[in-house]
């Protein structure tokens, strides 16, 4: 299990008020509530509610090609994302092997509104519950979805992360101080496992995850 850092410079590109965000206080219940439904406006409404509008850039074309690089992927390679959103990686990935490269998604909105090139290729569904055989994927991955479960759901969905894929990297925000535990705060719309990274670790000890992991920080 290895600490990884393959997303800290998408991060950074994002600039984030965190005192704007702290100011708008009983106001922003009302847009997690909103954000929670992973409908349109989470995806493309105003950014008060969550993207303010998730269109391609070709961002993800870096990270796809790191994942085939550090973790040996090839043609016959066979690869699951959870959480996957509008697709943009699978499609990345999709694109430089031409494989079978899957996503898993909770937003039908996500999935209605996704490439159309693998949109065929993403299943309706929760990482709760994986409706995937014993070590189906050589890879499965998951970034910025499991801190969004609640506990019981998120133990579930480690254990069944490892039962489906021979190897795993999930990514999920976490603090390093109580600086960052209130940016975290502020900003997030939609994080229920808001843990540090000592309770990160220990959750994913616990639960037997043999996998790699990053962590997003908000600095």
């Amino acid at each position: 299990m290895k600490n990884l850092d393959f997303l800290k410079d998408y991060h950074k590109n994002t600039k984030r008020d965190y005192y704007k965000e702290r100011k708008q206080g009983l106001e922003k219940v009302n847009f997690a509530i909103k954000a929670k439904q992973f409908g349109r406006l989470y995806w493309d409404g105003d950014r008060d509610y969550g993207y303010g509008g998730y269109t391609y850039d070709g961002r993800w074309k870096k990270l796809a090609k790191r994942l085939i690089k550090y973790y040996k992927l090839n043609n016959n390679s066979k690869i699951l994302d959870i959480g996957c959103g509008k697709g943009f990686l699978i499609y990345e990935i999709w694109k430089i092997l031409n494989n079978k490269v899957y996503g898993l998604e909770i937003s039908k909105y996500a999935i209605a509104n996704s490439k159309k090139e693998i949109r065929n290729r993403i299943k309706y569904g929760n990482a709760k519950s994986l409706p995937y055989k014993n070590k189906s994927f050589d890879l499965a991955i998951s970034i910025n979805t499991l801190h969004n479960l609640e506990i019981e759901d998120l133990f579930n969905a480690i254990s069944q992360i490892n039962r489906v894929a021979k190897k795993k990297y999930i990514v999920v925000d976490s603090f390093r101080n109580e600086k960052e535990r209130i940016n975290l705060m502020s900003w997030q719309l939609t994080c229920n496992a808001l843990f540090s990274v000592k309770e990160w670790e220990w959750i994913l000890k616990t639960n037997k995850y043999n996998g790699d992991y990053s962590f997003i920080f908000y600095e």
